[in-house]
């Protein structure tokens, strides 16, 4: 289980990755191809190409952790991505369903509340 603070973001690659990559090669594709700062304290999620395998790459003091996941049964399901996306940004609830095998396009979130003055304004 992963406990995720709600400053640090969480993307998923729209496209399967090649499993074989490690530390360095992860991070290429979050630098080079994402654009994105591989350093930032955020988690890159990439899932492999059968969708039973998952990897989660983030830094974390001094060094990057890799965090590996394979499901013995079921496939993890991809939300559904606009051409073009070469990442999803989803929420720490939603990469637990998804480490979980769970479809969360079925699932319904209740609407959040907001304080008064923020609706007004």
């Amino acid at each position: 289980m992963l406990t995720i603070p709600p400053s640090v973001r969480i993307w998923l690659a729209s496209t399967p990755v090649d499993m074989r990559r490690g530390h360095d090669g992860l991070m290429a594709i979050v630098r080079n191809e994402w654009k994105l700062d591989p350093f930032s304290g955020h988690l890159f999620c990439f899932v492999g190409k059968r969708l039973d395998r998952i990897k989660i790459l983030v830094w974390d003091r001094g060094g990057f952790v890799l965090w590996y996941k394979r499901l013995e049964r079921c496939r993890f399901r991809m939300p559904a991505v606009q051409e073009g996306q070469t990442t999803v940004q989803i929420d720490a609830g939603q990469l637990g369903m998804l480490l979980e095998g769970l479809d969360w396009s079925r699932v319904r979130r209740p609407r959040l509340w907001e304080p008064p003055a923020r609706r007004a304004a």
